[in-house]
């Protein structure tokens, strides 16, 4: 009979075998992943969903893949939503609420834990979250980013007298400045097949976080596909058009907003229309289409497909007149919803949709189940490989409530701090430091959202148990105060005026203006001294003028 000591030693060298082969097992079973992140790309705007849209290459990942309807994202907003990509956390809980200048002190980025299963990480495009800095950031190996929303072209946006200069755009490549050289989509996409090709080690697995600037306003295509719609006229909204009878049945934000920057009737304070926008939008997700392509097939010239997950996402999604409105930030269903395809050959159904609940918050979680790693305490989503595989029926899947969260920018005053619980087909909002009215539709019947219920008698047994839901889900994790602190929503509050009292109060003359006025983003711009003067003046003015006012410009 072997000693006490002998049996500790069998039993530990047991463990540590044990141990190495399930390691072995999982590095055996660990798949490459391409993250695809598109910018501001609407839920049905892909080819399969739309039969006047070409984009050949993201069909056949659907058709090789599962596409799931029901994407949503927490928060619509770049750096909000990004950062719950990225952390696996709610804007609640990571702190990142607007686009503006948040600190990422505190945060880990998922592509980190995969660092530490063993994954090769690269970051290729847009990050705009937290601070403005391009700089690489933790938990990637290979980092090509760029400030902001970056260009399309190296001459975009640069004024005249810097373009004398020859100056251009600039990429950050692994901490060093470089010239952008063309067309972002197409440049990024080089890179990333260079990192592929010569970086990324033959049997260690990797991870690809394309972010890609496209199609975010405002959007240009590449050269080769300019006019690639010219001949189709796409159809908006049914809800685009909006009637007096439909402005009593919306929030009064909703109706002010139409003649505004993110309003049909001013689109981005110029004499554009959507119709034509569209045109240009969807011409330029073509070059991602032709990117999908470009990289699904390096996958299969070298024998790297059958084992790589492909996902193409979007950061929010976007409002093409619904409700008279464009852009995204509020909760209604074309800005939260955003397209969902994956691919994943031999872990994934071919050819299918999955009706199953799945947000941003769902992202990281689900990819670190995929490589094998632990999930860290602080995320607040679940991974949802179990139903897209099929070891869990749709029908057996336990989604939570969608909480929805937005917090007004100065910078875009227009849209409200807007909080909203969905539960089952149900979906309520409400707003916050704004005197208007709450909204409740039921998505199942009305899809389009046209008809609120909030007044509606055969559903006020619904409206407490949502209003005390959407309080408790909106805590931080810490269970303090939101960043933005208020009490539980109750009731509709004291809203009555007088029926033949003083009507609202016009909007000041200062606002009212024509369209494409050339000093249309002053509001964006630090009020200086100089700045104020000149817009008095109605003179031009831009924020690099304040560096050469006492210089010569050559």
């Amino acid at each position: 009979m072997p000693d006490t000591f002998t049996k500790k030693l069998l039993s530990a060298a047991s463990a540590i075998a044990l141990s190495l082969s399930m390691n072995a097992s999982a590095a055996e079973q660990q798949r490459n992943v391409i993250f695809v992140l598109m910018d501001d790309l609407r839920y049905d705007g892909m080819g399969f969903l739309q039969e006047e849209l070409q984009t050949p290459n993201i069909d056949k990942l659907a058709e090789t893949g599962v596409y799931f309807p029901n994407a949503v994202v927490t928060s619509s907003l770049c750096s909000p939503s990004r950062a719950t990509i990225l952390t696996g956390m709610t804007a609640r809980n990571h702190k990142i609420v607007d686009n503006n200048n948040s600190s990422e002190e505190g945060l880990t980025f998922f592509p980190k834990y995969l660092q530490q299963a063993g994954y090769q990480t690269g970051f290729f495009g847009k990050w705009h979250m937290g601070s403005h800095s391009d700089m690489p950031r933790d938990g990637f190996d290979k980092w090509v980013s760029f400030p902001g929303q970056g260009a399309y072209y190296p001459t975009d946006a640069i004024p005249a007298p810097m373009l004398a200069k020859g100056m251009v755009n600039q990429l950050n490549v692994d901490g060093k400045h470089v010239n952008q050289k063309g067309y972002i989509t197409d440049e990024l996409t080089d890179y990333a097949l260079d990192w592929l090709k010569n970086d990324v080690k033959g049997n260690q697995p990797f991870f690809m976080y394309l972010s890609h600037k496209a199609v975010h306003s405002d959007a240009t295509p590449a050269e080769r596909h300019k006019g690639q719609y010219d001949d189709v006229d796409f159809k908006l909204p049914d809800s685009a058009v909006v009637t007096e009878e439909d402005a009593k049945n919306k929030p009064m934000w909703v109706h002010n907003q139409r003649n505004s920057w993110h309003g049909t009737d001013f689109f981005y304070a110029s004499d554009r229309t959507m119709e034509a926008y569209l045109k240009e939008y969807y011409a330029t997700l073509s070059a991602v289409d032709d990117s999908l392509g470009e990289l699904v097939q390096y996958l299969k010239d070298n024998d790297l497909y059958d084992n790589t997950m492909v996902v193409f996402y979007s950061d929010n999604g976007f409002l093409i007149g619904d409700h008279g409105l464009i852009d995204k930030r509020n909760a209604y269903e074309g800005s939260v919803r955003v397209p969902l395809v994956i691919s994943a050959p031999g872990l994934l159904p071919q050819g299918a949709t999955n009706e199953a609940l799945v947000r941003n918050l769902d992202m990281a979680p689900t990819f670190l189940e995929l490589a094998g790693a632990a999930q860290p305490e602080q995320f607040e989503g679940k991974s949802f490989l179990p139903v897209a595989s099929g070891k869990v029926a749709e029908d057996n899947w336990q989604s939570p409530d969608f909480v929805y969260e937005y917090y007004w920018e100065w910078s875009f005053p227009m849209t409200p701090t807007t909080f909203a619980i969905r539960r089952g087909d149900l979906k309520y909002i409400q707003y916050h430091g704004v005197w208007d009215i709450e909204e409740l539709y039921d998505l199942k019947n009305d899809p389009e959202e046209m008809h609120n219920l909030i007044r509606d008698p055969k559903y006020a047994h619904e409206l407490l148990p949502l209003r005390q839901a959407l309080y408790a889900a909106l805590r931080p994790a810490d269970n303090s105060k939101p960043s933005v602190p208020f009490n539980a929503r109750l009731a509709e509050g004291m809203n009555l005026r007088k029926k033949d009292g003083l009507k609202a109060a016009p909007f000041p003359d200062w606002w009212l203006v024509e369209p494409n006025r050339k000093d249309m983003y002053m509001g964006l711009f630090p009020d200086t001294p100089m700045k104020i003067d000149m817009q008095r003046k109605g003179e031009m003015y831009f924020p690099w003028m304040e560096k050469t006012a006492d210089k010569p410009l050559h």
